[in-house]
């Protein structure tokens, strides 16, 4: 099982950026899939997760800000991040997993991270 990050980067506040993540090794299909985030000193926690129907959810600062897609034919998951701020800054994971799994901060499946730098 392989789940790739990528498209981390610097941004100034109020930028955008767009994590892509592919996966392989797995039914991508029958997986929900989330976004997790680590800013240095705090917790992992979700960031956005979608089911495998498409359902998505938010953590409540990122709503109205970041939106979260699969494409299952290409085996891929992006979170698109737009008005960022620096509290936004941290090492962003892709995850995979049973949606409780996912929503729950226990999916089956973590990939690398990638870093996400929000200027000031």
């Amino acid at each position: 099982v392989q789940l790739q990050a990528s498209g981390g980067g610097l941004v100034q506040t109020g930028g955008s950026l767009r994590l892509s993540c592919a996966a392989s090794g797995f039914i991508f299909g029958n997986y929900a899939m989330g976004w997790f985030r680590q800013a240095p000193g705090k917790q992992r926690g979700l960031v956005a997760s979608i089911s495998t129907g498409g359902s998505t959810n938010y953590a409540d600062s990122v709503k109205g800000r970041f939106t979260i897609s699969r494409d299952n034919a290409k085996k891929m998951v992006a979170l698109q991040m737009n008005s960022l701020r620096p509290e936004d800054t941290a090492v962003y994971y892709c995850a995979a997993g049973g949606y409780s799994d996912v929503v729950s901060s226990n999916p089956d499946y973590w990939g690398q991270g990638t870093l996400v730098t929000v200027s000031s």
